[in-house]
């Protein structure tokens, strides 16, 4: 929490319009008890990677508390890190194999960018009617289609692309493949302009005529459905965490200034009508909270997890997003200024209603898992 404030808050402007990390942050990440910077480097992005690949061995639990409390001071940062954690790491670790792992896992260990290929422009909710194919050409498959919305993608060292390689089977045809950046056919034709999350960027990619030798696939021809499935539950818990600690900053800054603030003779805290709305506000914070946990003890334990990620997920993205709202109104005309972080947390965090499927997705899984337990 410390680190965050006064290492990491001094330099949010800057990253935001740069959409760049400063050195001068990688420097002091490695002054966390570590030595040196690739040391740094491997703690944050290789938290979840074993031991034995050059990780730290953490648990997602644990995670959590890291991107809550980065998540406080700039909510885009912990995409440089919970990213890999939540999404990519889950990915090779649950369905890869061996050589797979000890190839890649501690290259994302030491730093490498890597980057999920899933959505494309029909395939966003309907995630599994995805049109991106891989056709058999002896060993290998070639890729051809394209992606939408895809994070770090112009930065980005390998992919792992969702791509169909048996169409007449449906979603079920659904494989991932790992693409290493710069092969042939491979593009990525520009960077989104965004309304917020500037450090984290999303990228359409292209393939074309994509070669990719049939050892580089994760898991087995079909199983990509099962595979996001399992990483969603992960990903989604950690947008929760991230809404949960931008939430409970935007509500930090609201009741300062509502401390100090008088008008009408009183502080904007003593009206009772400001300290019910500050108070619901709280609750839901705090519940939000409690619903990540849950997920995330779920999924450290291995057990069933689908329904508390999507509960943790929506719950807490919606609630951070009226918060920001109610925070910019709380502040008044300085709510609405870049002088305050207020606005800033608002636009950013208004995205986790929709990346890592929407709200209204959220409710269609927890329906789905309630008829599921009534059968």
């Amino acid at each position: 929490a410390r680190f965050s404030k006064e290492k990491i808050a001094p330099l949010v402007r800057q990253m935001e319009e740069t959409q760049v990390v400063p050195d001068e942050l990688t420097k002091e990440i490695a002054e966390l008890g570590v030595s040196t910077i690739s040391a740094a480097l491997q703690e944050w992005f290789g938290y979840r990677i074993p031991v034995e690949y050059g990780g730290v061995g953490g648990d997602l639990f644990s995670l959590l508390l890291i991107i809550e409390e980065v998540g406080k001071v700039d909510p885009t940062f912990t995409s440089v890190f919970g990213y890999h954690n939540t999404l990519t790491i889950p990915i090779f670790t649950q369905f890869g194999n061996e050589e797979q792992k000890q190839k890649y896992l501690p290259k994302i260990a030491a730093g490498i960018t890597t980057s999920v290929c899933l959505s494309e422009s029909e395939s966003g909710s309907d995630a599994f009617a995805l049109q991106t194919h891989a056709l058999r050409d002896g060993d290998d498959f070639i890729l051809n289609g394209s992606k939408l919305w895809i994070t770090h993608a112009d930065r980005a060292d390998i992919f792992l692309i969702m791509a169909n390689a048996a169409p007449e089977k449906g979603y079920k045809g659904i494989t991932c493949f790992i693409v290493d950046a710069g092969i042939p056919g491979l593009s990525v034709p520009r960077k989104e302009e965004k309304l917020g999350l500037h450090l984290a960027s999303n990228c359409p990619v292209t393939m074309e005529n994509v070669r990719v030798p049939s050892s580089n696939i994760i898991g087995e021809i079909g199983s990509g459905y099962k595979m996001m499935t399992h990483a969603l539950a992960d990903g989604r818990t950690g947008v929760a965490a991230l809404a949960v600690g931008g939430a409970r900053s935007v509500l930090d800054h609201a009741v300062r200034y509502a401390m100090e603030r008088k008008q009408f003779g009183k502080r904007l805290f003593d009206f009772q009508a400001m300290q019910h709305q500050m108070a619901k506000a709280s609750v839901e914070i705090e519940a939000a909270q409690l619903l990540s946990y849950n997920a995330a003890r779920l999924i450290d334990q291995n057990m069933p997890s689908v329904k508390a990620a999507s509960m943790a997920k929506y719950y807490a993205t919606e609630v951070a997003s009226q918060v920001c709202l109610q925070g910019i109104k709380w502040l008044g005309a300085l709510g609405y200024m870049k002088s305050m972080p207020v606005e800033k947390f608002f636009r950013d965090l208004i995205a986790t209603t929709i990346f890592e499927g929407t709200s209204n997705i959220q409710l269609n899984t927890i329906a789905a898992c309630i008829k599921a337990e009534h059968r």
